[in-house]
C-alpha cells in the first residue's frame, strides 16, 4: 500500500506540513516591509522626507558645492596666514586655519539643514525676533565690541568673538521683505520711508564701526527689495538719484571711505601717491598662476599677501588652481542667483517672494564686491567671499541665510506643475 503523503509515483517523498506559527510571521514580514518600504521614496510622508522631496536639491548642492570650495581655498590659503601672523611668542601651524574652518562647517551645516525644515511661518517669525535681537547688538558694538585692524566690529564672548552686522543679514532682509510685503494688503501704508528709515539706522551704525562694506550691501539690498516690490519708477529714481550724491558725501565727511577711494585712485586728492599694496598685491596673486594655476600648494605670491584667507581668499584660488576656477565659482554663483530667480517667476506669495529675492542679492552682491576688491575693480571693502572666506561668524551667518532661502523657495511637488522633479524652470 502506497502513502500518498510521502511519496509519489517517482519515489520522490514530499511534505506538505506548515511548521506551527509560519503564516503569522510572514504577515509581519509583509508589514514590517510595508512600512519601511516608502522610507526615502516619495511616499515617504515622515518630516524628513517630505523636506527631502520639497526642498530645492539644486540650490542645495550649489550650496554644498561652495562650501566644498571653501574648505580647499581655506586650506591652500592657511599656510600664507599662519606665517603671516606666527611671532616669537606664538606660532600657528600651516593648516590652522583649515581646521578651524572645518569646525565651523561642522557647525554651520546641522544649523543651515534645521533653518530649512522651518515652516515658513515660523522661519519669519524667528527672523524679526533675530533682526531686533542682532540690531541691539550692533548698537552696542561701538562701546563694548572688540577692535581688530582699526575696526570695532565684534562682541567678545571670552572664548570667542562674532560679529553682529553678519547675523543681522539675514533677519534684515526678512523683516524689509515682510514689511513691503504688507503694502499687498493695505496699499496705502508707509513702507518705502518706514523701510529707508531702518536701513538708514543700520547704516549709521555700520559706519560708526567702521564698515562702510557692509554700508553698502545693506543699501543695495533695500533698493532691490524696493524695486523687486514693484515701487514706483518716481521715488526709485529720486532714490537712485541721490546715490552719487550720498558717495560724495561720504568721501567728504567719512574718513574711512576717503581713504578706500583714494587708495583706489591712481593718486590721492591732493597728488601723493597713495599705498596700494594690498589690491596690487591682491591682482599680481589672482593673475599668477595664469589660466590653470600653479596646483595645490604650489603658491609663492600668497605669502605676500594680507589677510589671503579671508578678504582675498579668491586671489590665492586664481594663484594656486588657476584663472579658470575663478570663473567657474563666479559661474556658481550665478547659478545661485538664477535659479532663486527663475523659481519666483510664478510665486503668488508676496512674502516669499521678496524674502528669496532678498536673501540671493545678498549673495550675488556680495561674491560680485569681494571678486570686484580682488580684480582690482573696486575699492578694498574688507568683504569675505560667501561660503569660501575663512570665518565662523560670517559661515553661521550664511548657514542661516541660505537655511531660510531653503526654506522660502521650499514647495510640495504633488501640488505644482511638475509632480516628480523639481526642474531649472522652476516648475
Amino acid at each position: 500500500m502506497t502513502n500518498a503523503s510521502t511519496s509519489t509515483s517517482t519515489g520522490t517523498s514530499t511534505s506538505t506540513s506548515i511548521p506551527a506559527g509560519a503564516g503569522a510571521g510572514a504577515d509581519q514580514r509583509r508589514a514590517l516591509w510595508a512600512s519601511v518600504k516608502p522610507r526615502g521614496g516619495r511616499g515617504d510622508r515622515s518630516p524628513l522626507g517630505m523636506w527631502f522631496w520639497d526642498i530645492d536639491r539644486v540650490l542645495l548642492t550649489l550650496a554644498l558645492l561652495l562650501i566644498a570650495i571653501g574648505l580647499l581655498a581655506v586650506a591652500a590659503a592657511s599656510p600664507a596666514s599662519a606665517v603671516r601672523y606666527s611671532g616669537e611668542k606664538v606660532h600657528f601651524p600651516p593648516l590652522y586655519y583649515f581646521w578651524r574652518q572645518v569646525m565651523w562647517v561642522g557647525v554651520s551645516l546641522p544649523v543651515m539643514f534645521v533653518v530649512s525644515m522651518l515652516p515658513v511661518s515660523l522661519a519669519r517669525r524667528m527672523a524679526l525676533i533675530g533682526a531686533a535681537i542682532f540690531l541691539l547688538l550692533l548698537a552696542v558694538v561701538p562701546f563694548i565690541g572688540v577692535e581688530h585692524n582699526g575696526a570695532r566690529r565684534w562682541i567678545g564672548l571670552g572664548i570667542a568673538e562674532f560679529q553682529p552686522s553678519e547675523f543681522l543679514k539675514p533677519f534684515f532682509i526678512v523683516a524689509i521683505a515682510w514689511l513691503l510685503s504688507l503694502r499687498a494688503k493695505e496699499a496705502d501704508l508707509p513702507v518705502v520711508p518706514i523701510t529707508g528709515a531702518l536701513t538708514g539706522m543700520v547704516a549709521c551704525l555700520l559706519m560708526m564701526q567702521p564698515d562702510f562694506g557692509q554700508t553698502i550691501i545693506y543699501c543695495v539690498i533695500w533698493l532691490a527689495l524696493l524695486m523687486i516690490a514693484g515701487t514706483s519708477v518716481r521715488v526709485m529714481g529720486g532714490l537712485l538719484a541721490t546715490a552719487p550724491v550720498g558717495l560724495i558725501a561720504a568721501y567728504l565727511f567719512y574718513d574711512t571711505a576717503r581713504m578706500r577711494i583714494n587708495a583706489f585712485l591712481p593718486r590721492g586728492g591732493d597728488g601723493s601717491t597713495i599705498d596700494h599694496y594690498q589690491t596690487d598685491m591682491a591682482y599680481a596673486t589672482l593673475t599668477a598662476g595664469g589660466a590653470t594655476g600653479t596646483g595645490p600648494g604650489g603658491g609663492a605670491m600668497k605669502f605676500r599677501l594680507p589677510e589671503a584667507h579671508t578678504d582675498y581668499i579668491f586671489s590665492v584660488i586664481g594663484e594656486e588652481f588657476g584663472l579658470i576656477a575663478c570663473g567657474v565659482i563666479a559661474l556658481l554663483f550665478l547659478a545661485i542667483v538664477v535659479r532663486v530667480f527663475v523659481k519666483l517667476l510664478d510665486e503668488p506669495d508676496p512674502f516669499r517672494m521678496l524674502a528669496a529675492a532678498g536673501l540671493a542679492t545678498q549673495f550675488g552682491a556680495q561674491a560680485l564686491v569681494s571678486m570686484a576688491v580682488n580684480t582690482g575693480l573696486a575699492p578694498s571693502k574688507g568683504m569675505t567671499l560667501p561660503f569660501i572666506s575663512y570665518g565662523g561668524s560670517s559661515m553661521i551667518a550664511l548657514s542661516i541665510g541660505m537655511g531660510l532661502l531653503l526654506a522660502f523657495t521650499r514647495r510640495n511637488p504633488f501640488l505644482t506643475r511638475s509632480p516628480y522633479v523639481v526642474r531649472w524652470s522652476g516648475q
